[in-house]
């Protein structure tokens, strides 16, 4: 087996690579499809307010992990920030939950690809196609870092001028421009206002932010790319700074659109709200044209996810609280055992979507759901502690070279967005089973830490 010693990433990310994998990992099934659950659950007003709430705290968050990962750029990022700066328990549960999300999110993908490929070929299996885009997102992040950037790189550029595309049709439909099924004028303060401001209270913008939250997690990528960056100290805060105005005006955009021309009653999950929207203005061929769309962002976030659950995995082992096998890179500059491990981890949640859907994998689905929130809170608390040393050390904040602005309230404001997003789940009994699952997880994963503590301390591994 060829292998060198841990720590030797490539760094061949240029500034598109980087911004492209944040913007693949982001927009995917999140916004094409979740999107209609948002609008019917608060209306069309109540979405668009989600939305910019949770583009205010990625925003917040993403601030954060730009001072941590331009100072300390490596894989893992901020897992190993929450390890330093929260304590080593905290950095593991960091590891793990992040892991899980991304591990459950290829399972799911893998079967959301087989399932639209029926609409081309409804005589082929659905696994056959699970299992062929499984190989395919295999063999791109095995290949090189350089390889697996480029791919993720053509993915994402599908879906964003998909997403401009629609924006511009769109926004022509609002105004009149484009005539609209069932509207003789422009539908823009039609539907907006149909039913109300809040047509299921203003309460439903609170239980529907964990469902906004996760559709922009992926963002986060930036960090754990940030130990294959080429000049992370030019190339990340230039990510950040491009990646969120690019999310603002797509998400944004995109919902104002949605919220306008579909009324709130056509919304859900079962359909694209996209591809009601497109059938609505008249354009031909509309589900086969999102359908496709929708394929490749499935397969984007695939690409992406395995990437950032490898990468989390070595950097646990690298770290010496798993073992160390699974820190070998090879000549490539992959970490193949731990590409292979997360790809099995992906295939065991895609056999429990098959076997056990309405236990097993509905546990894991509402944990991941949960953990990237947790993350995004773990990142701001990294940033506010990693401030407080670094003071403390005698350093100027002036010789950072991505600077927090407004420290402390921007740490805090942001952790206290996602902590009010959990709190609202708790009122949702349908995402409600996230806390019942996620919490035990989590302190599973402190007893597991604390348990093998002695083991790691005998062979000089444990975090200090």
């Amino acid at each position: 087996m060829e292998q060198e010693n841990s720590g030797n990433f490539q760094r061949k990310m240029q500034v598109r690579h980087v911004v492209m994998l944040s913007l693949g990992g982001v927009i995917g099934t999140g916004l094409f499809l979740s999107s209609g659950y948002t609008i019917q659950q608060a209306g069309p007003i109540g979405a668009i307010l989600s939305y910019l709430v949770g583009a205010v705290a990625v925003y917040l968050v993403m601030l954060c992990l730009g001072e941590l990962s331009v100072q300390m750029p490596e894989t893992g990022a901020f897992h190993s920030y929450a390890a330093k700066y929260l304590g080593p328990a905290t950095g593991y549960t960091v590891a793990w939950l992040y892991w899980l999300t991304w591990t459950v999110a290829l399972g799911s993908e893998f079967t959301a690809a087989g399932l639209l490929m029926q609409r081309w070929f409804p005589d082929v299996n659905v696994w056959i196609w699970s299992a062929l885009f499984a190989a395919l997102i295999f063999v791109l992040n095995a290949s090189s870092v350089r390889f697996f950037a480029e791919s993720e790189f053509w993915f994402s550029l599908v879906k964003v001028l998909a997403i401009v595309a629609f924006i511009v049709i769109g926004a022509a439909a609002v105004f009149g421009i484009v005539p609209m099924q069932g509207h003789d004028t422009a539908p823009l303060f039609s539907n907006l206002t149909a039913g109300g401001w809040f047509p299921n209270g203003a309460g439903a913008i609170l239980m529907t932010m964990l469902a906004v939250n996760f559709a922009f997690s992926g963002t986060e990528l930036i960090g754990i790319a940030a130990g294959e960056t080429v000049d992370p100290a030019r190339t990340i805060p230039k990510a950040i700074k491009t990646t969120l105005l690019r999310l603002v005006l797509f998400f944004i955009g995109t919902i104002v659109i949605l919220s306008a021309l579909l009324p709130m009653t056509d919304a859900g999950v079962l359909e694209s709200p996209f591809v009601a929207v497109l059938d609505r203005v008249g354009i031909p061929y509309a589900a086969d044209v999102m359908n496709f769309v929708i394929l490749t962002a499935i397969l984007s976030a695939a690409n992406s996810g395995l990437y950032a659950s490898s990468r989390m995995l070595w950097s646990l082992a690298d770290k010496g609280t798993i073992p160390r096998s699974l820190s070998a890179i090879n000549r490539r500059g992959v970490p193949m055992n731990a590409l292979t491990l997360s790809m099995a981890g992906g295939a065991l949640a895609l056999l429990s979507s098959i076997v056990a859907p309405g236990t097993v994998y509905i546990a894991l689905v509402s944990i991941s759901g949960l953990a990237v929130v947790v993350v995004w809170m773990s990142i701001s608390l990294s940033q506010l502690m990693f401030r407080r040393a670094y003071v403390k050390a005698g350093n100027s904040v002036n010789d950072l070279g991505f600077r927090t602005p407004w420290y402390p309230f921007v740490p805090i404001a942001s952790f206290l967005l996602c902590l009010l997003s959990c709190i609202g789940i708790a009122f949702d009994p349908t995402q409600r089973i996230a806390l019942y699952c996620g919490i035990p997880f989590i302190v599973v994963c402190y007893i597991a830490y604390y348990a093998t503590a002695r083991r790691r301390a005998g062979k000089g591994d444990v975090q200090a």
